[in-house]
């Protein structure tokens, strides 16, 4: 693929296996796109999708995502652990080898356009926001669900597409074009809530943390662990090894070990590079030196 664009959507649906199955065969159907990674977590209730093609395939794949996920799942009814505003939650759009920003925004516009023409209020964020305010995906979704029905009403948030009409059963939708970013998950070897709320709160930088860390605290209740579920917005500048080791620091002083970690979906092997300096101590690593980018090229 000379041309690749890639899409990570979020869905709320992680429980139902036949579902997620079903979703990912509609995208494998779409000619010219990719299925590189999916995966779905029960406790948080949610799966992502990872799509790579060119940008026209990508956005095809997209929607026949959001069509198969749309028929089978009812907000109504959803509960998880992962914040959540919508069936389908968030698509995001991410240029990786010749595709520009700018194209990414147009097709993640193109594809807020077409969702919201279905009836489901659609936001966009990050590169493609229409206005400050609305970069950023925690404070588009504050209240998440629930808080939609009164959030619609205020004009200040009228989505960018589709009706200002709560939707029950689909929620709404964010959509844009983004950095890749690292979605990375510590599980903590205690069932105490509090001490992995601490920790993120540690680390994120709504609260001082890092500057490129969102992070929140999970129970993971069928496993008997809680959880530091982390999105790293810009691995370059902070690196996973980076908040890893805070966080083992942190959860020391609590007497807590961690019992593993958790990369989902799809990771740009430039996010490795820094992890295997770190630990192996190969300061002068580069990812070229791995036999399979030789292929890639």
């Amino acid at each position: 693929m000379a041309r690749v664009l890639m899409c990570k959507a979020n869905i709320s649906e992680g429980r139902r296996k036949d579902v997620l199955e079903e979703v990912a065969a509609a995208v494998r159907a779409v000619e010219g796109v990719r299925l590189a990674d999916w995966s779905g977590d029960t406790d948080h209730n949610r799966a992502v999708y990872t799509m790579l093609g060119p940008p026209e395939a990508v956005l095809e794949g997209a929607k026949a995502l959001t069509e198969c996920a749309l028929a089978h799942i009812d907000m109504t009814v959803h509960e998880g652990e992962h914040p959540r505003m919508g069936a389908v939650d968030v698509v995001p759009f991410i240029p990786l080898r010749e595709v520009e920003t700018e194209e990414a925004v147009e097709v993640a516009r193109a594809y807020g356009k077409w969702l919201g023409a279905k009836g489901v209020p659609v936001y966009y964020y990050e590169y493609a926001a229409t206005r400050p305010e609305r970069e950023s995906l925690p404070k588009i979704r504050k209240g998440q669900y629930e808080a939609l029905p009164e959030k619609l009403k205020d004009p200040e948030w009228a989505p960018d597409e589709g009706p200002t009409e709560f939707n029950p059963r689909s929620g709404a939708t964010v959509t844009g074009a983004r950095f890749p970013l690292v979605a990375f998950n510590v599980n903590l070897k205690t069932a105490d809530l509090e001490i992995a709320q601490t920790i993120a709160r540690a680390v994120r930088h709504i609260n001082g943390g890092y500057r490129h860390v969102r992070g929140m605290g999970f129970a993971l209740e069928d496993r008997g662990m809680v959880q530091v579920s982390m999105n790293l917005v810009n691995y370059e500048q902070t690196p996973i090894h980076r908040v890893l080791e805070t966080i083992r620091s942190e959860a020391a002083r609590y007497g807590v070990q961690i019992a593993g970690t958790e990369l989902i979906g799809s990771v740009p092997l430039g996010a490795l590079e820094e992890v295997v300096r770190f630990y192996l101590q190969t300061h002068d690593f580069r990812v070229d030196q791995v036999v399979e980018t030789a292929l890639l090229d």
